[in-house]
């Protein structure tokens, strides 16, 4: 033990980063505290909730329930009762039955009794505060091991501060799709890390199965969260072979071992029913592109608009971010261009699907940015102008901090 707690893995640098962590969770725990006093809820997280307890109850995919969580909470005076049933059997051409099991999975536990309207908030938002946690502290990881502390520091203080990022994390009358996020980011960078390790001998590739799990799980996530999130596969496949050039063969085995175990933890949320998985599968809306959305103006303004709502930040960061990109040679390397493609895509695909899933990609898009951003100010700290950059990101990330806290504070007055 006394080499696994050492200076390197726990020291300043974890600290800061734990403590920015622990403000962003704060936050998010607001939201939900501020979501127990709001009769007027959206009743769709508690069909989540109750779909994927029947789930697990049932240990089938359809779904299927003879009782209703919010019925009982009707009947205890609750004002959130469901307003419609659910289908019982119905598929759901966006996501695998890994999306409610997920949304269910705190109430497995069991001390955890849905018998007050606080802890069915609590139990709703519980598995989406971890993701939204899990996927900040990759963000600080990712951007640390490209640009330094720095870099690190700027990522997660644009990350812990972002409006978007907290609500999904919340479920604040959105979309749990945070979930999704992390599955992407992580599948994408560790995509790009696996074929890093392929210029390492071979005795080190035989022991690369960590990584490659941890691939495949991040491709399950991503794929099981939203099923248009399949293009996360090819992206990561694209990475790989763009950085072992030499080791292609090696590099298919790698990606097509990870495929497999994405499809494997993909097939047991299904709980290995074959029929329900091929069925699921069959119908699953992976491309839904609406081509027509990329000639109409208004789509290209409701993107910007997401975005400054995602992150008031990104409005100023990114413009900057980028003319310092196209017009700085020094600026333009792989740490700073493979998180701005893949933004682009995701944004792209957001562009396409003005609708569902386009918020998710929009959504997968942010961390993205926030790496991007955090690797052009990183540089920017290292040239003989590192007074003025030192200032401008301080003055930026302490407005955006200040902002994002006074929107919460008037969120618990509405």
């Amino acid at each position: 033990m006394g080499g696994f707690f050492t200076r390197e893995r726990f020291g300043r640098p974890q600290v800061l980063a734990a403590l920015l962590l622990l403000l962003f969770l704060a936050q998010c725990v607001w939201l939900v505290r501020r979501s127990e006093a709001d009769r007027a809820l959206d009743p769709e997280p508690f069909y989540r909730l109750e779909r994927g307890l029947a789930m697990w109850q049932n240990r089938n995919p359809d779904g299927t329930s003879s009782s209703s969580l919010a019925s009982s909470q009707a009947g205890n005076g609750s004002d959130l009762a469901l307003q419609h049933p659910l289908p019982d059997g119905a598929l759901d051409v966006n996501h695998s039955p890994l999306w409610y099991l997920i949304a269910s999975a705190a109430l497995l536990w069991p001390a955890a009794q849905p018998q007050t309207v606080r802890n069915l908030h609590l139990l709703i938002a519980a598995p989406y505060l971890i993701f939204g946690v899990l996927l900040g502290a990759s963000v600080w990881y990712v951007a640390r091991r490209l640009f330094g502390n720095s870099g690190g520091y700027i990522a997660l203080a644009l990350y812990c501060f972002s409006p978007g990022i907290i609500r999904s994390s919340a479920v604040w009358f959105a979309q749990p799709e945070i979930g999704a996020a992390w599955g992407a980011f992580g599948a994408i960078f560790t995509a790009i890390a696996v074929a890093h390790t392929l210029y390492a001998p071979r005795e080190v590739i035989l022991w690369n199965w960590r990584r490659i799990l941890l691939l495949g799980l991040s491709l399950a996530l991503a794929l099981g969260s939203q099923f248009s999130l399949i293009i996360v596969f090819l992206a990561a496949l694209g990475f790989m072979l763009y950085l072992a050039p030499t080791r292609r063969v090696a590099v298919v085995a790698i990606w097509a071992v990870a495929c497999g175990v994405a499809v494997l933890f993909l097939y047991a949320s299904y709980f290995f029913h074959a029929r329900a998985f091929w069925q699921g599968i069959k119908h699953a809306s992976f491309f839904g592109l609406c081509w027509k959305a990329f000639t109409m103006p208004q789509a290209y303004h409701q993107i910007v608009a997401q975005l400054g709502q995602s992150s008031p930040a990104l409005v100023v960061a990114l413009p900057v971010a980028l003319i310092t990109y196209v017009s700085w040679r020094r600026a333009r390397y792989f740490g700073n261009t493979a998180p701005l493609l893949v933004a682009i895509l995701f944004l792209v695909l957001a562009l396409g699907t003005p609708h569902y899933p386009g918020l998710g990609f929009q959504l997968v898009a942010v961390p993205f940015l926030f790496v991007f951003a955090a690797g052009i100010a990183a540089d920017l700290l290292e040239t003989r102008y590192r007074q003025i950059a030192l200032a401008s990101v301080w003055g930026l990330l302490l407005a955006s901090a200040a902002w994002n806290i006074w929107e919460l504070a008037r969120a618990g007055r509405g």
